[in-house]
């Protein structure tokens, strides 16, 4: 089994200093790539600005913007059999960044910003068949019936759905959608065994591809 997870935030910067992003700590990205580790997977683990050391048999890839994500992803997507999207991409860019620090003047400064790529959507759609993509969901309002739209509109094959509790905190409460299933709501735990549920779906969704490859042979 090969995995390409990502983690972490991404940050986009406005001058050299100062920057754009999504709060994350990046750690259910870095349990999850463990957990696939441990259990034998070769797994490439592509992350954002993060305090968290590299676990072991995992190969990492350290980037700073969104688009440095999106271009370490696709070098290495198709020769994966999943994708687990753990992290959290700063969902718009400054459309021109200062090139030295922009000094405070005491007047307002508007900043024009451009929306920076969907990689999760990107990757799903670009994907060969048999390859499966799990997303996450950080919702705090209509959670399940926005990760629900996100799941479908991404073609995702589930979804991880969690809230901004879960930033930074040892601990968490999520819940799963496999496409076409029911909702299982994870009871309160630490990530660590929250990354495991979430590698035995990749690894059951991944076994149901392979038998169906194999039955149409």
């Amino acid at each position: 089994m090969r995995v390409l997870v990502t983690a972490g935030p991404t940050r986009e910067y406005i001058d050299p200093v100062r920057y754009l992003s999504n709060d994350s700590s990046g750690q259910m990205g870095f349990r999850i790539a463990a957990e696939a580790a441990q259990r034998e997977a070769k797994v490439t683990l592509v992350h954002g600005p993060v305090a968290l050391g590299t676990p072991p048999g995992v190969r990492a890839v350290a980037v700073v913007s969104a688009q440095e994500m999106a271009d370490a992803c696709r070098k290495v997507w198709p020769g994966c059999d999943a994708l687990v999207m753990a992290a959290a991409v700063a969902d718009y860019r400054p459309k021109a960044a200062f090139r030295t620090k922009h000094k405070k003047t005491g007047k307002r400064l508007c900043l024009a910003l451009l929306p920076t790529e969907d990689i999760l959507a990107a990757l799903a759609c670009g994907r060969r068949p048999g390859q499966v993509v799990i997303g996450f969901a950080l919702e705090d309002r209509n959670g399940r019936a926005n990760a629900r739209s996100k799941l479908c509109r991404k073609k995702l094959d589930a979804i991880v759905l969690n809230t901004p509790a879960a930033i930074g905190a040892k601990v968490s409460e999520v819940q799963l959608l496999i496409a076409g299933g029911k909702w299982t709501r994870l009871p309160t735990a630490d990530k660590s065994r929250h990354a495991a549920a979430i590698v035995d779906v990749l690894a059951s969704l991944l076994a149901k591809r392979r038998a169906g490859r194999n039955t149409h042979r």
